[in-house]
């Protein structure tokens, strides 16, 4: 008997290229590796575009912060225009930084939602190797961010009136005007590149984790469930 041959090395730029051609194939040879780096370089792409598309998303920025002000101020009458104002200060100065930490915050959960999922549909999968399968799959939602800071870019201000309006989600489609933030939150998961992660997922813990690839799909859209109910649930 011949022994098993070991996963073939490769460089962190060959598995940025082969998590789209070959996935099974990254996560086999990732496995028992630390995740940081992966982490880290993920996390500082996300985190540079996010920043850079600050003055492109002004127009969304701004539809979005009235109509939370008209929500606030009808909620609760003793709010002022100037109360809202000084608010809408800190928003600016502090905003894309709020969402940039959420990213790296929702990178990390991630992984730790697919290793408790996983176990229930009795995965093997090692808490290490959950969390390098979520930061993998991670790398369509960077795509997405360049889609969508693209899109935004070739769109009139005008039309972007939501942060979903350049995205391409089911919310795209929705008016924000007319409809809930909850239902908007829920539109705007059913997202190509959402939908490619969550797919990423499942491969990924079909081999870390060693079950069958069936099941190993329907554990990553509870994973999808679960983020899907932590914003709707957060919306207001």
């Amino acid at each position: 008997m011949t022994a098993p041959q070991a996963p073939a090395k490769a460089s962190f730029f060959e598995d940025f290229i082969e998590i789209f051609t070959s996935p099974a194939q990254v996560f086999q040879r990732r496995m028992g590796s630390n995740f940081f780096m992966m982490f880290a370089i993920v996390a500082v792409i996300a985190i540079a575009l996010i920043m850079l598309s600050r003055g492109v998303f002004q127009p969304a920025m701004d539809a979005e912060w009235q109509r939370a002000s008209a929500r606030a101020m009808a909620a609760n009458p003793q709010v002022t225009a100037a109360q809202m104002e000084q608010a809408r200060g800190f928003m600016d100065k502090f905003g894309m930084v709020i969402f940039a930490v959420s990213v790296v915050i929702a990178m990390l959960c991630g992984g730790l939602v697919l290793w408790l999922v996983g176990k229930m549909f009795g995965a093997q999968q090692s808490a290490g190797d959950a969390m390098m399968v979520a930061m993998y799959a991670w790398i369509p939602r960077v795509i997405g961010l360049i889609a969508v800071l693209v899109i935004a870019m070739l769109m009139d201000p005008a039309k972007m009136n939501s942060y979903f309006s350049p995205s391409v989600s089911l919310a795209r489609f929705l008016d924000p005007d007319t409809t809930s933030q909850k239902m908007m939150t829920l539109a705007g998961r059913v997202d190509v590149f959402v939908i490619w992660q969550t797919i990423l997922l499942g491969i990924g813990l079909s081999v870390t984790g060693k079950i069958d690839r069936t099941k190993a799909f329907v554990a990553a859209g509870v994973v999808w469930l679960i983020g899907t109910a932590i914003l709707a649930g957060t919306a207001r």
